[in-house]
């Protein structure tokens, strides 16, 4: 089901009042910038008429308490509606959890081998990794991007998938799905290719390249264009860096919780610090 435009504004409305009270109803939306106007998109027509009207009763916002009832889906349908309005955020954890299950967690060391960013074959203790060259030559382009879907552990796919819901959604709520779509390759490309140059032919996976390239572009573009989506909690930026910090430093392959891929974390990081600057500067500059 496609999404439908609810509201169009001008872009010198502030829609900031009427947005929380929509979060505190919670109803399924997201906010883009179209053609000069601000544009609220929910999943379907009967949300979006419930949602005029109560625009035109409390266009500034308005407490919880003295709100209509809350226009949104019948609960049984209200997770699922969400995830309707938020496809991309969606499909990547649908793709994480499958190849989790697939590859029981990294374990079929077969079928990670067509999902890491070296092709390699496993003889007795050793692996024995393919020249990359070699892989892209023969088609298998995928692998660019591939290793964001390979989890080692429960705890692993558990703690990414609670931080891209976190932060996917916000992005695909205010910037749109297929935006979302080329930020998430070009985070897992940049990532995947840092860690390569950097920690040469390894086994390696996992979202957090993308995260923290997530986390720079909500970081940056909200301290240059403020808006609701992209204002985290307190702390949060803080904590992430602080545990990037804690990783660089060695602590946690000393401990033998095992190796991070310091050179992912900071490759998706500069990423997307620098798209989150350019596409601040740009949303500042269209209102």
């Amino acid at each position: 089901m496609s999404p439908v435009a609810a509201l169009r504004r001008p872009l010198g409305d502030d829609l900031a009042a009427f947005v929380t009270l929509l979060q505190r109803l919670g109803v399924p939306h997201r906010v883009s910038e179209e053609s000069g106007e601000q544009v609220l998109w929910v999943p379907d027509e009967t949300l979006a008429e419930q949602v005029r009207e109560l625009y035109a009763r409390y266009p500034g916002g308005a407490p919880y308490a003295e709100a209509p009832a809350a226009p949104r889906p019948a609960a049984t349908g209200q997770w699922l509606a969400r995830l309707r309005s938020l496809p991309v955020t969606s499909l990547i954890l649908l793709l994480t959890f499958a190849v989790a299950l697939a590859t029981w967690f990294g374990d079929n060391l077969r079928l990670v081998s067509w999902l890491t960013f070296s092709d390699f074959r496993i003889d007795g203790d050793y692996a024995w990794f393919l020249p990359l060259g070699d892989s892209l030559a023969a088609g298998q382009w995928w692998r660019l991007v591939s290793p964001m879907l390979v989890h080692f552990g429960v705890l692993h796919l558990a703690m990414n998938s609670l931080w891209l819901w976190e932060l996917g959604r916000r992005v695909e709520w205010r910037q749109g799905s297929l935006l979302l779509l080329a930020l998430v390759l070009l985070y897992s490309l940049v990532s995947n290719v840092a860690q390569f140059v950097f920690g040469g032919p390894a086994i390696f996976g996992g979202l957090s390249g993308v995260l923290y390239g997530l986390l720079g572009h909500c970081w940056l573009f909200q301290r240059l264009a403020p808006n609701p989506h992209y204002r985290l909690p307190p702390g949060v930026v803080g904590m992430m860096l602080v545990w990037l910090l804690v990783c660089l430093s060695g602590l946690i392959s000393a401990l033998g919780l095992g190796e991070i891929a310091n050179a992912a974390h900071v490759g998706g990081l500069l990423i997307g610090c620098a798209t989150g600057v350019l596409g601040g500067l740009l949303a500042r500059r269209r209102r």
